[in-house]
């Protein structure tokens, strides 16, 4: 069967199960996500057997440490997986809650009910981790996912589809209620993306120009976020040693995640205080800069910053520094530059927080923490599908209620439009 076939076939299979899961209860839901995590944990060494042949094929292809720390698989990465599936499984089910009933002067009782999107296509680079977190949030919202992870992944993800099969299989649910495709050819994402007959949703996670390549070639809704480029303001007020900690932990805990920071904007006030300390920290974690002009003058090694360096997301040990003047000039250069993932400010001045969370128009916006929260696991929604800086129809991390939509009910006795 060519890959068009396979494809075409996997769609057809998926819209079957979507109809056939509006029937599946929450509890059998609940028992093949946690039939899965057993299987992560029984198959932890075959998993990593495999994920370590797609580690060799990485680092003979030359890709990045970046883009080789998404693709390990370790203990804590499987750990993590299971603890991800059992929160969800803890969550609450949206499908079939019903909000707030209005009642019409008629009579008539209008509500709306939680339902499943139906069929959700799911493209991703590298993180084998996310075939688990997709297909466990979209099965607890009561959707068939298909999911296309990245070539150099293939290994890793054929063996976590093996896992979630067997889940699947011992939980009564539909077989083909999650699949992933079996290709590497990229073809097959060309094909998925013209699937409108049968999928409802496309969801990318990975690089720009990924995401850009699916929303120029999809004929599906495309839920997407081009790329993250965050920033921390240090305000006049700050506590200066917690913005030291907070902006280290931004860029260096994991540089390469769409959450770390790219900019730190530093009030003129406490530039010269806080700047000279905090670049010898980030110097000791290899961290390079790149600055304003104040920046190079109050840090002579550090190189200048092009313009180009105001809207780039490194993914890497490099971060853009800007000393501003007040707090109008912060906030301009984030509506500038931002691409509305994740922004923090430090302060301890109550007005400025509160009007840095009214105006700043991201996905999830911070006072006195690390851009590395903006993450459905530490959000409290279990594991997450991705973070969206769309609007419609979900705007920062998706859970499983973003999985879902509504449609309306409504209750008559008889009544007729006259």
């Amino acid at each position: 069967m060519n890959i068009e076939d396979t494809i075409k076939d996997m769609a057809r299979a998926a819209r079957a199960a979507a109809d056939e899961m509006v029937r599946i209860s929450t509890d059998q839901k609940n028992a093949a996500l946690l039939s899965i995590a057993a299987g992560l944990e029984r198959e932890a060494v075959f998993l990593q057997e495999e994920n370590r042949r797609d580690l060799a094929a990485a680092e003979q292809m030359g890709l990045s440490a970046a883009m080789i720390d998404r693709l390990t698989v370790t203990d804590a990465t499987i750990s993590a997986m299971v603890t991800g599936l059992n929160e969800v499984v803890a969550l609450h089910d949206p499908v079939g809650t019903i909000g707030p009933t209005s009642i019409r002067p008629n009579g008539l009782q209008v509500a709306r009910m939680r339902i499943p999107l139906g069929v959700i296509g799911i493209i991703y680079e590298s993180r084998p981790n996310v075939t688990i977190d997709a297909a466990g949030l979209c099965l607890k919202a009561g959707n068939a996912v298909i999911l296309r992870g990245g070539s150099e992944a293939i290994h890793s993800n054929r063996a976590l589809a093996a896992v979630i099969s067997r889940g699947l299989q011992d939980s009564g649910l539909p077989e083909k209620s999650v699949q992933v495709v079996p290709v590497v050819d990229r073809v097959a994402v060309s094909e998925l993306l013209g699937q409108e007959e049968y999928i409802d949703l496309i969801i990318p996670r990975g690089g720009e120009g990924l995401i850009r390549f699916v929303v120029e070639n999809s004929s599906i809704p495309v839920l997407k976020h081009y790329k993250g480029v965050c920033h921390i303001y240090v305000d006049a007020d700050a506590d200066l040693d917690m913005a030291q900690n907070l902006c280290f932990n931004a860029k260096v805990q994991r540089p390469g995640v769409c959450n770390a920071m790219e900019t730190m904007l530093v009030h003129r006030s406490v530039a010269e205080a806080f700047l000279p300390p905090m670049a010898q920290r980030f110097e000791s974690a290899g961290v390079t800069l790149r600055g304003c002009e104040v920046t190079c003058r109050l840090l002579p090694p550090v190189e200048k910053a092009q313009e180009s360096d105001w809207s780039a997301e490194y993914l890497d040990l490099i971060l853009s520094v800007r000393v501003v003047d007040d707090m109008d000039v912060a906030l301009a250069h984030i509506a500038k530059y931002s691409s509305n993932h994740t922004e923090a400010i430090v302060t301890r001045d109550y007005d400025r927080a509160r009007r840095f969370v009214r105006e700043v128009d991201s996905s999830v916006v911070l006072v006195n923490a690390s851009t590395r929260f903006n993450d459905g696991g530490q959000l409290g929604l279990g594991a997450e599908i991705g973070i969206s800086t769309s609007k419609l129809h979900a705007f920062g991390p998706m859970g499983v209620e973003d999985l879902t939509t509504q449609k309306f009910v409504v209750l008559g006795s008889g009544q007729i439009r006259e």
